[in-house]
């Protein structure tokens, strides 16, 4: 482990400073940079973190030249989580299961894949609450449903799938129901199911893009949906309503999606250095570098 010479509040970019980084298109809203560089400084270490635009047409370029430039380890964020396991020499077990990656270690001249996505969110949860033999709710099915399902599926009584598409949202129920033997159905992602099925929901996770869950968040908070002891979370970072705030104020428990990167860069953090993540640091860059709406 490389410590840098320089004041905490300071980086000193040199030779020897090991690079990590984020993939992914775009990236100029990313708050990862801030998140990782204010722990490197905090613990004087000579590491530095940046985001890199990579085109999906680029991708295995880019991978491959992670290899050449000896980066110590990179997150990857959309639209590449599925399609850079193609590119890696070794997959997590976690990360093949889900089908996707979001966390890649350089070991030597080998590439190795995981998935943190999952287990953030329910860290993110679990510290609010238990969630055991809950009834869990999910919008959406794509890479971040699937990562969070695989891992409420070993805790939650059941899982319904609210999805536009609702064959994909019966694919990722058949895969719940093969991990873990969880209660899990799909269905179409229209009014009438989703005012059916969040009025028995013990937890309601959004993974529809920040655009658009406001219009379901207004059901729920218009029809009373949210009730007290109810647990909710956006995945979203940067969401577009004010729907967590409202949830609270009439007795829900939340968590927003900067929590879930925070916990997300936590454990990349740990699998990168081997060190146990600056926690607070990091959830005071992240609050710190969120734009305000």
């Amino acid at each position: 482990m490389r410590y840098s010479k320089t004041p905490a509040d300071g980086l000193n970019i040199g030779g020897s400073t090991q690079i990590c980084a984020l993939i992914g298109d775009p990236v100029t809203h990313t708050l990862s940079p801030a998140i990782h560089n204010a722990a490197f400084r905090s613990l004087r270490m000579d590491h530095v973190y940046v985001a890199f635009r990579v085109r999906m047409s680029d991708l295995g370029a880019a991978v491959q030249g992670l290899k050449s430039l000896r980066v110590l380890g990179i997150n990857v964020t959309m639209p590449h989580k599925l399609r850079v396991l193609s590119y890696l020499d070794r997959i997590d077990n976690t990360a093949r299961e889900i089908g996707a990656v979001n966390t890649v270690i350089r070991s030597g001249t080998s590439l190795l894949g995981y998935n943190t996505d999952g287990q953030a969110a329910v860290t993110a949860l679990s510290n609010l609450e238990s969630l055991s033999g809950m009834r869990a709710l999910v919008l959406g099915a794509g890479g971040a449903a699937r990562a969070i399902t695989y891992h409420l599926s070993k805790l939650t009584g059941s899982i319904v799938i609210l999805n536009r598409t609702r064959s994909k949202g019966m694919t990722l129920a058949s895969k719940i129901r093969g991990w873990n033997g969880t209660l899990a159905n799909a269905y179409g992602l229209n009014r009438t199911n989703f005012r059916r099925e969040a009025s028995h929901a013990d937890l309601l996770i959004n993974t529809l893009p920040a655009r658009a869950f406001p219009r379901f968040a207004k059901i729920l908070l218009q029809e009373r949906l949210v009730s007290r002891g109810m647990l909710v979370m956006d995945a979203n970072y940067q969401p577009e309503s004010d729907f967590l705030a409202e949830a609270r104020f009439a007795g829900a428990k939340a968590a927003d999606g900067l929590e879930m990167l925070i916990e997300q860069a936590a454990l990349s953090f740990r699998l990168w250095t081997g060190l146990d993540a600056p926690i607070d640091i990091m959830r005071k860059a992240a609050v710190e570098a969120r734009p305000t709406q």
